[in-house]
């Protein structure tokens, strides 16, 4: 599989939150802010799946979300690669124990990238996304 030179310098991301608390969401809108100005590496928030080349997912899966979670992921083209911000979607955080969790994110769907932190820091969010591209770069070379 070949990226395109366009590909490589423009990720398009799809954020998707699934129970958390929303402190995740409100760094990554801080994140898209002309502060840290991810444009710079060529990253884009879009509003749909179809669209994206990145997954941000966000919070523990809910038992009524999962379905909802692979559906949005089996919409994304190939090569796609699936990002967990934040502590609640690795380990279920502070929800660990909640009866309605249908478990951390990589319970779900694969992930390819994590990004801990309660919640974590745009900069943080931003080495992920960039830790991102250059999975995506050994997935063209055939390394993974």
């Amino acid at each position: 599989m070949t990226l395109s030179p366009s590909f490589k310098r423009s990720l398009w991301v799809f954020h998707f939150n699934t129970g958390s608390c929303n402190g995740c969401d409100i760094e990554i809108v801080a994140t898209i802010t002309p502060r840290y100005d991810p444009e710079r590496f060529g990253v884009r928030l879009v509003g749909s799946p179809k669209h994206a080349d990145v997954l941000l997912v966000t919070g523990p899966v809910t038992k009524k979300m999962a379905p909802r979670l692979r559906r949005v992921y089996e919409q994304m083209p190939s090569p796609k690669v699936v990002m967990c911000i934040g502590s609640c979607g690795q380990s279920g955080g502070v929800f660990y124990d909640s009866y309605n969790l249908d478990g951390p994110v990589d319970d779900v769907i694969p992930v390819d990238v994590y990004v801990p932190g309660c919640p974590p820091r745009p900069e943080a969010i931003i080495y992920g996304v960039v830790t991102a591209l250059t999975k995506l770069e050994r997935i063209e070379r055939g390394e993974e």
